[in-house]
């Protein structure tokens, strides 16, 4: 790992890994890295910081300097679920019941998007 900043547990017990050189990497439950989400999905992040995983098995990510939040599905194309309103987004965690918290440093403060 190159700068390792935030972690996530991952379904089937791997583990989810964001880097402060632009990445975001996903391991196995035996700790043998499994994709990295950028050539995987040919996605440039910025900054990546915070990462959760969903009920579903998507991986959430914080991107700082792009001040977003895409959803990476299992299978299919990224989608950006928080494109405006912040302005330096952190960690994150999702719930059971559909909600997404995420730390804004910018603004301190955490918002909740459904």
């Amino acid at each position: 790992l190159q700068g390792p900043r935030y972690i996530s547990p991952a379904p089937h017990g791997g583990f989810v890994v964001s880097e402060e050189c632009g990445d975001v990497k996903v391991f196995t439950s035996s700790r043998k890295l499994l994709c990295s989400l950028s050539s995987k999905y040919r996605h440039q992040f910025g900054n990546p910081a915070g990462v959760c995983v969903d009920v579903d098995g998507s991986i959430l990510v914080a991107d700082e300097q792009r001040r977003t939040v895409h959803l990476f599905p299992v299978h299919g194309a990224p989608i950006c679920l928080v494109s405006a309103g912040l302005q330096r987004p952190n960690g994150m965690a999702c719930s059971s019941f559909g909600h997404l918290f995420v730390a804004d440093a910018g603004e301190n403060c955490v918002k909740v998007f459904k």
